[in-house]
């Protein structure tokens, strides 16, 4: 299992997918889950999926995106966020690596690989018990701290580039190129919400330019 450590609009699920394609389950699945986006009394049904009459609304069995990943790559992104009840039914999956849809009472078995995500500081989480330490120790068996944009040094002018590229293409410009006080200021700036900030502000200057140098006075 493998724990992306960073802050948010780092990239974590980028990272996650390189994992995927470089890994022994590349032919398999990526399945994603946003672990704070769904509502706690969802959460388990997500991911384990439910059978036939497990309660009024459940007409058919459903298969969960647990099972959904079975021989490619699970990613629970936000995992700092997920409840302390459904902390300890994903520490019993991780495990064992089985598990019962809800309702059910089949053992299901599947072969995923892990990747967790989390801005959070799980260790201080822990200590505050709102987050199980022995689930902490299970997730962690490979952190990986990605590290914020603006430390990034002179590689920031290249996620720029790219990014002008990128948009340059898509929105049918002519190639773009920034110019030296631009880029002085890329380096000197903060990005406190890291490459989704940077990639949001260059789509907004790419739609907007009509020249083929970006300049200081382009940004906000």
């Amino acid at each position: 299992t493998v724990l992306l450590l960073g802050e948010s609009g780092t990239g974590k699920e980028l990272c996650a997918r390189a994992l995927h394609n470089l890994g022994q389950n590349k032919n398999g699945r990526f399945v994603a889950i946003n672990c704070a986006a769904i509502p706690d009394t969802l959460l388990e049904s997500e991911l384990f999926g439910y059978e036939k009459g497990a309660f009024t609304d459940a007409k058919k069995r459903k298969i969960g995106l647990v099972e959904l990943a079975d021989g490619g790559t699970l990613f629970l992104d936000e995992v700092g966020d997920l409840p302390l009840p459904m902390q300890v039914k994903l520490l019993r999956f991780l495990e064992s690596k089985t598990f019962r849809r809800v309702g059910g009472t089949m053992e299901v078995a599947v072969d995923v690989l892990i990747i967790s995500a989390t801005n959070l500081d799980l260790e201080d989480a822990t200590r505050q018990k709102k987050f199980r330490q022995d689930l902490y120790y299970r997730l962690n068996v490979v952190p990986i701290k990605i590290t914020p944009l603006k430390a990034r040094g002179e590689d920031i002018l290249l996620v720029a580039q790219h990014y002008l590229e990128r948009f340059a293409r898509k929105f049918r410009k002519p190639p773009l190129a920034m110019d030296d006080d631009t880029r002085e200021a890329f380096l000197m700036y903060d990005w406190p919400g890291n490459v989704r900030e940077l990639k949001n502000l260059i789509e907004r200057v790419v739609v907007l330019s009509s020249d083929a140098v970006i300049t200081h006075d382009d940004f906000p």
